[in-house]
């Protein structure tokens, strides 16, 4: 078997459009994608998610033969497989005695890494599917002590040619509209029902070999509903496009119990892994705009958070790779609590955002930044614990937009270099944006009692442990302002209860 050229597709490069898939020519070339158990493990990913990736793998492979082209599929278990992604590179490259190697940029600084040194000639191809490449962040970065989303999202708008009018000017005179997208959920208000996927005869069997190989990871199988296919990426693309955009920029942070997806699109783990086209889909945001079905803030809000924010961390991460892994600015180092694999806390927040993730693989962003990330950054987690929890957690984690989003965003450990402040807050802040308090066993109301929400008791203690270093803060100053407004009897008296919940925690008591 003698081939021209070997392209390998990984599990979250599945587009036709792929560039490494460009002027590939079906009767002298093959398509490689393989299930391996490194990408598998090596955190221990929920079941949901590895489903996600192996079903859709198999569905593209088949759409490909369907194509014409000719494709080598390696599943996880058949005898002759080496476990690793360079392991089957260099298996196929010997086996076809390919001439050439093509594969697009990865996703993961260390799996790049292992094939950019496993002795292959591989021709690296930029990763198109996204609207920034790698080489043009560089270039935007070059030179700015601190960089900032804002201005990096001006830079994406004037380059789409997304809401802008004819003299480039923004449509409704402003490039953000955030301060509309905060309120919370109204109890008139009901979110839509969710589309449901139905699975098929891959997805069944997919789904029968992770509970089989993986029953030791954490999270269910039970409601695994994602699209595995382009078509059904698209179907719940147009579900959200049809009953949740309209409202998503209003109630994009709210949060409500039992309630896992309210107006959210759900479609990011499909975008995630090439099921879905960045740019098709602030076409069709930008359209629903235009045509009046949706309001300015929605439109906005959703094309920041794709071609803003999104972008941005995948710039980040790849230009402060590998080192940027390694921030711990607090130097914490506390042990991540066990209940963030079960869910087994009285905190009824943290109970709803992490039961909802063990159960769809999912939460959304509110969720991880200001209930389960706020939690992490107030007890003093180590980052790298943290880090590995979402990665393994959620369904559309890859590193190159978990880790900035976990390490920077939420922990605040690369010392400002992504956000100007650390998202801290207490729990007045989930009672304004969520109704979880109502049935919690505390109090959001107390701060120092027995009884009181221990997210008020820790924010204060978070904010007096790190004085010397957020006291200068710009964007903190108002914060310090309250904390010197109060008694140093009171100030005693949250340290205090602080601390006996940390001490709690490090002896692996139940909050």
């Amino acid at each position: 078997m003698t081939t021209r050229r070997l392209c390998l597709v990984m599990g979250d490069q599945l587009s036709f459009d792929l560039p490494s898939l460009q002027g590939i020519d079906p009767r002298h070339d093959c398509i490689l994608l393989v299930e391996v158990m490194e990408e598998a493990t090596h955190v221990p990913h929920h079941p949901q998610k590895i489903a996600l990736v192996f079903s859709a793998m198999r569905h593209f492979a088949d759409a490909l033969r369907q194509r014409g082209f000719t494709v080598q599929y390696v599943h996880l278990e058949d005898p002759d497989n080496s476990g690793s992604i360079p392991g089957e590179l260099l298996r196929w490259q010997a086996l076809t005695q390919a001439a050439e190697v093509h594969v697009t940029e990865c996703g993961d600084w260390r799996l790049e890494q292992s094939m950019r040194d496993c002795g292959l000639p591989i021709q690296w191809h930029s990763d198109s599917r996204f609207l920034c490449s790698r080489d043009e962040f560089r270039r935007w970065a070059k030179g700015k002590q601190q960089l900032r989303m804002e201005f990096f999202y001006r830079e994406m708008r004037r380059k789409s040619r997304l809401l802008l009018n004819g003299d480039g000017s923004p449509v409704g005179g402003a490039w953000n509209f955030d301060e509309d997208n905060r309120k919370p959920l109204p109890k008139k208000v009901v979110a839509p029902y969710p589309l449901h996927v139905p699975r098929d005869a891959i997805t069944d069997e997919v789904i029968a070999l992770v509970a089989r190989r993986f029953a030791s990871h954490y999270g269910s199988l039970a409601s695994f509903d994602y699209p595995v296919t382009h078509a059904e990426a698209q179907a719940l693309w147009a579900h959200f496009l049809d009953f949740g955009l309209a409202a998503f920029g209003d109630y994009q942070d709210a949060m409500a119990s039992n309630e896992p997806y309210l107006f959210h699109a759900r479609i990011s783990a499909a975008l995630n892994i090439g099921l879905l086209d960045l740019r098709q889909l602030c076409s069709d945001v930008e359209a629903a705009y235009w045509a009046g079905s949706v309001p300015l803030n929605a439109a906005e809000g959703f094309i920041r958070q794709l071609i803003g924010w999104r972008e941005y961390v995948r710039g980040v991460y790849w230009l402060q790779m590998p080192e940027y892994a390694q921030g711990n600015l607090f130097g914490n180092s506390r042990s991540l609590p066990e209940f963030y694999w079960t869910a087994d806390t009285r905190m009824h927040c943290m109970r709803q955002a992490i039961g909802q993730s063990l159960t769809h693989a999912y939460a959304h962003h509110i969720q991880r930044l200001m209930v389960t990330g706020n939690f992490a950054l107030l007890a003093g987690i180590t980052p790298s614990e943290i880090c590995e929890w979402y990665l393994a957690i959620y369904m559309d984690a890859f590193e190159w937009v978990e880790l900035p989003n976990t390490l920077g965003m939420v922990m605040h450990a690369d010392g400002g270099y992504l956000g100007s402040k650390p998202y801290c807050a207490s729990g007045q802040y989930i009672k304004r944006m969520s109704n979880y308090c109502g049935d919690c066993a505390y109090k959001v109301s107390e701060s120092t009692t027995e009884d009181a929400c221990p997210f008020n008791a820790l924010y204060w203690h978070f904010v007096i442990r790190h004085r010397d270093r957020l006291g200068h803060n710009p964007r903190m100053a108002m914060v310090y302002k309250n904390l010197a407004r109060m008694t140093e009897e009171k100030q005693l008296a949250l340290w205090d209860r602080g601390q006996t919940l940390l001490a709690r925690l490090d002896a692996g008591q139940q909050l």
